[in-house]
Protein backbone atom coordinates (compact mmCIF):
# COMPACT_ATOMS: atom_id res chain seq x y z
CA UNK A 1 0.00 0.00 0.00
CA UNK A 2 1.28 3.57 -0.75
CA UNK A 3 1.95 6.33 1.91
CA UNK A 4 -0.99 8.42 2.04
CA UNK A 5 -0.87 11.73 -0.40
CA UNK A 6 0.14 15.07 1.91
CA UNK A 7 -2.39 17.60 1.31
CA UNK A 8 -1.06 19.50 4.27
CA UNK A 9 0.76 22.01 1.90
CA UNK A 10 -3.00 23.01 0.05
CA UNK A 11 -5.00 23.17 3.14
CA UNK A 12 -5.17 27.01 2.94
CA UNK A 13 -5.02 27.35 -0.52
CA UNK A 14 -7.30 24.92 -1.09
CA UNK A 15 -10.83 26.87 -1.65
CA UNK A 16 -9.22 29.10 -3.97
CA UNK A 17 -7.35 26.55 -6.30
CA UNK A 18 -10.65 24.80 -6.76
CA UNK A 19 -12.25 28.01 -7.72
CA UNK A 20 -10.04 29.23 -10.14
CA UNK A 21 -10.28 25.70 -11.95
CA UNK A 22 -13.79 24.76 -11.37
CA UNK A 23 -15.46 27.71 -10.33
CA UNK A 24 -18.63 26.73 -8.30
CA UNK A 25 -19.17 23.20 -9.93
CA UNK A 26 -17.36 21.23 -7.60
CA UNK A 27 -19.09 22.86 -4.24
CA UNK A 28 -22.61 22.47 -6.47
CA UNK A 29 -21.60 18.59 -7.25
CA UNK A 30 -20.97 18.08 -3.01
CA UNK A 31 -23.93 19.46 -1.98
CA UNK A 32 -26.67 17.98 -4.77
CA UNK A 33 -28.37 15.72 -2.06
CA UNK A 34 -27.58 18.14 1.12
CA UNK A 35 -31.47 18.12 1.32
CA UNK A 36 -31.45 13.88 1.35
CA UNK A 37 -29.47 14.07 4.89
CA UNK A 38 -31.88 15.98 7.06
CA UNK A 39 -33.33 13.15 8.96
CA UNK A 40 -29.38 11.69 9.47
CA UNK A 41 -28.52 11.61 12.81
CA UNK A 42 -24.59 9.84 12.48
CA UNK A 43 -22.74 10.58 9.65
CA UNK A 44 -19.36 9.24 8.55
CA UNK A 45 -17.06 11.87 6.33
CA UNK A 46 -14.26 9.99 4.49
CA UNK A 47 -11.54 12.90 3.47
CA UNK A 48 -13.84 16.08 3.10
CA UNK A 49 -10.72 18.16 2.58
CA UNK A 50 -11.18 21.80 4.19
CA UNK A 51 -14.49 20.47 5.70
CA UNK A 52 -16.82 22.71 3.16
CA UNK A 53 -19.39 20.18 3.01
CA UNK A 54 -19.09 19.30 6.50
CA UNK A 55 -20.26 22.57 7.69
CA UNK A 56 -22.67 22.73 4.88
CA UNK A 57 -24.24 19.18 6.57
CA UNK A 58 -23.82 20.56 9.95
CA UNK A 59 -25.94 24.05 9.66
CA UNK A 60 -28.33 22.16 7.70
CA UNK A 61 -29.34 19.22 9.87
CA UNK A 62 -29.02 20.74 13.60
CA UNK A 63 -29.12 17.67 15.23
CA UNK A 64 -26.71 15.46 13.18
CA UNK A 65 -23.57 14.22 15.14
CA UNK A 66 -20.48 13.95 12.56
CA UNK A 67 -17.28 11.64 12.25
CA UNK A 68 -14.52 13.16 9.99
CA UNK A 69 -11.60 11.02 9.07
CA UNK A 70 -8.37 12.38 7.06
CA UNK A 71 -5.42 11.81 7.07
CA UNK A 72 -3.95 15.55 6.99
CA UNK A 73 -4.04 17.21 9.94
CA UNK A 74 -4.20 20.44 8.14
CA UNK A 75 -7.25 20.12 6.13
CA UNK A 76 -8.39 18.57 9.62
CA UNK A 77 -7.90 21.99 10.98
CA UNK A 78 -9.83 24.04 8.23
CA UNK A 79 -12.38 21.35 8.93
CA UNK A 80 -12.86 22.18 12.39
CA UNK A 81 -12.97 26.08 11.49
CA UNK A 82 -15.55 25.83 9.20
CA UNK A 83 -17.51 24.06 11.72
CA UNK A 84 -17.65 27.23 13.41
CA UNK A 85 -20.30 27.31 16.80
CA UNK A 86 -21.55 23.32 15.68
CA UNK A 87 -17.77 22.38 16.19
CA UNK A 88 -18.71 20.56 19.19
CA UNK A 89 -20.85 17.91 17.34
CA UNK A 90 -17.79 16.93 15.10
CA UNK A 91 -15.27 14.44 16.15
CA UNK A 92 -11.98 14.44 13.71
CA UNK A 93 -9.78 10.96 13.42
CA UNK A 94 -6.48 11.96 11.86
CA UNK A 95 -5.86 8.67 10.19
CA UNK A 96 -5.97 7.00 6.80
CA UNK A 97 -8.95 6.20 5.55
CA UNK A 98 -8.05 3.37 3.80
CA UNK A 99 -7.12 1.11 6.87
CA UNK A 100 -9.06 3.27 9.65
CA UNK A 101 -11.51 1.19 11.23
CA UNK A 102 -14.94 2.14 11.68
CA UNK A 103 -16.80 1.51 15.01
CA UNK A 104 -18.94 -1.64 14.53
CA UNK A 105 -22.51 -1.51 17.08
CA UNK A 106 -22.56 -4.40 19.08
CA UNK A 107 -25.99 -5.03 20.03
CA UNK A 108 -26.76 -4.24 23.90
CA UNK A 109 -22.37 -3.45 23.77
CA UNK A 110 -21.68 -0.62 21.95
CA UNK A 111 -22.39 3.92 23.05
CA UNK A 112 -21.67 4.31 19.43
CA UNK A 113 -24.88 4.28 17.11
CA UNK A 114 -24.11 2.78 13.36
CA UNK A 115 -24.25 5.78 10.61
CA UNK A 116 -26.94 6.02 8.48
CA UNK A 117 -25.16 8.74 6.77
CA UNK A 118 -21.65 8.54 4.95
CA UNK A 119 -20.03 11.18 2.34
CA UNK A 120 -17.40 10.99 0.30
CA UNK A 121 -16.76 13.40 -1.85
CA UNK A 122 -13.96 13.69 -4.51
CA UNK A 123 -12.03 11.05 -2.35
CA UNK A 124 -13.08 7.80 -3.79
CA UNK A 125 -10.73 8.55 -6.80
CA UNK A 126 -7.72 8.85 -4.76
CA UNK A 127 -7.73 5.01 -4.10
CA UNK A 128 -7.00 2.31 -5.82
CA UNK A 129 -10.11 0.16 -6.52
CA UNK A 130 -9.11 -2.87 -4.57
CA UNK A 131 -8.78 0.21 -1.29
CA UNK A 132 -12.30 1.25 -2.61
CA UNK A 133 -13.63 -2.13 -1.78
CA UNK A 134 -11.71 -2.48 1.65
CA UNK A 135 -13.25 1.10 2.80
CA UNK A 136 -16.72 0.39 1.45
CA UNK A 137 -16.69 -3.59 2.69
CA UNK A 138 -15.77 -1.74 6.75
CA UNK A 139 -18.05 1.13 6.09
CA UNK A 140 -21.04 -1.64 5.08
CA UNK A 141 -20.34 -2.93 9.24
CA UNK A 142 -21.05 -0.13 10.67
CA UNK A 143 -23.88 1.73 8.76
CA UNK A 144 -27.59 1.14 9.54
CA UNK A 145 -29.99 -0.74 7.45
CA UNK A 146 -31.04 1.97 4.93
CA UNK A 147 -28.11 3.96 5.30
CA UNK A 148 -27.40 6.62 2.32
CA UNK A 149 -23.94 7.18 0.71
CA UNK A 150 -23.42 10.49 -0.97
CA UNK A 151 -20.46 10.62 -3.75
CA UNK A 152 -19.02 13.33 -5.70
CA UNK A 153 -16.88 12.06 -8.31
CA UNK A 154 -15.21 13.01 -11.59
CA UNK A 155 -15.93 10.93 -14.31
CA UNK A 156 -15.31 9.96 -18.23
CA UNK A 157 -18.55 9.96 -20.16
CA UNK A 158 -18.88 7.70 -23.33
CA UNK A 159 -18.16 9.97 -27.08
CA UNK A 160 -15.88 12.51 -28.07
CA UNK A 161 -16.10 15.25 -25.19
CA UNK A 162 -15.32 11.74 -23.26
CA UNK A 163 -12.71 11.36 -25.42
CA UNK A 164 -11.10 14.38 -25.87
CA UNK A 165 -12.34 16.37 -22.91
CA UNK A 166 -12.90 14.41 -20.16
CA UNK A 167 -9.85 11.87 -20.18
CA UNK A 168 -7.44 14.38 -20.57
CA UNK A 169 -8.33 16.73 -17.50
CA UNK A 170 -8.82 14.21 -15.21
CA UNK A 171 -5.72 12.76 -17.03
CA UNK A 172 -3.78 16.77 -15.99
CA UNK A 173 -5.21 16.56 -12.28
CA UNK A 174 -3.84 13.36 -11.58
CA UNK A 175 -0.37 14.69 -12.36
CA UNK A 176 -0.81 17.55 -10.76
CA UNK A 177 -2.17 16.17 -7.68
CA UNK A 178 0.85 13.94 -7.81
CA UNK A 179 3.37 16.28 -8.48
CA UNK A 180 1.42 18.56 -5.38
CA UNK A 181 1.00 15.69 -2.83
CA UNK A 182 2.69 12.74 -4.01
CA UNK A 183 -0.39 10.74 -4.69
CA UNK A 184 0.23 7.69 -6.41
CA UNK A 185 -3.21 6.99 -8.44
CA UNK A 186 -3.71 7.40 -11.63
CA UNK A 187 -6.96 6.30 -13.27
CA UNK A 188 -10.88 6.68 -11.67
CA UNK A 189 -11.51 3.18 -10.20
CA UNK A 190 -14.78 1.19 -10.67
CA UNK A 191 -15.95 2.43 -7.16
CA UNK A 192 -19.63 1.74 -8.56
CA UNK A 193 -19.04 -2.28 -8.58
CA UNK A 194 -17.28 -1.76 -5.68
CA UNK A 195 -20.20 -0.20 -3.35
CA UNK A 196 -22.65 -3.08 -5.16
CA UNK A 197 -20.47 -6.01 -3.88
CA UNK A 198 -20.45 -4.04 -0.42
CA UNK A 199 -24.46 -4.52 -0.16
CA UNK A 200 -25.26 -0.80 -1.51
CA UNK A 201 -27.37 0.07 -4.01
CA UNK A 202 -27.92 3.08 -6.47
CA UNK A 203 -30.54 5.34 -5.82
CA UNK A 204 -30.23 8.67 -8.15
CA UNK A 205 -27.69 10.53 -9.74
CA UNK A 206 -26.87 13.75 -11.51
CA UNK A 207 -24.08 14.78 -13.72
CA UNK A 208 -22.79 18.44 -14.36
CA UNK A 209 -20.12 19.77 -16.95
CA UNK A 210 -21.28 16.98 -19.75
CA UNK A 211 -20.59 14.48 -17.26
CA UNK A 212 -17.50 15.24 -15.91
CA UNK A 213 -18.98 15.68 -12.70
CA UNK A 214 -21.19 13.39 -10.93
CA UNK A 215 -22.83 12.93 -7.67
CA UNK A 216 -24.71 9.68 -6.60
CA UNK A 217 -27.07 8.59 -3.59
CA UNK A 218 -27.01 5.22 -2.58
CA UNK A 219 -28.77 3.05 0.06
CA UNK A 220 -27.54 0.43 1.72
CA UNK A 221 -30.96 -1.08 1.09
CA UNK A 222 -29.75 -5.21 1.21
CA UNK A 223 -29.53 -5.52 4.71
CA UNK A 224 -32.82 -3.36 5.37
CA UNK A 225 -34.47 -5.81 3.54
CA UNK A 226 -33.38 -8.76 4.33
CA UNK A 227 -33.10 -8.45 8.14
CA UNK A 228 -35.65 -9.81 10.25
CA UNK A 229 -37.92 -7.48 12.47
CA UNK A 230 -35.79 -9.11 15.55
CA UNK A 231 -32.25 -7.83 14.03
Amino acid sequence: MNQPPNFNPLARPYCWMEWFSFGPWLSLTRRTFLAKATHARRALVLGDGDGRFTAHLLRTNPTIEVDAVDSSSAMLQELRRRAGPHVGRVRVHLADARTWQAPVPVLFHSCDQPYDLIATHFFLDCLTEPEVRRVAAGISRAAAPSAMWLISEFAIPAGWYGALIARPLVSLLYGCFGLLTGLAVRTLPDHASALRDAGFTPVERHSRLGGLLVAECWSDRTRSTTSSPGG
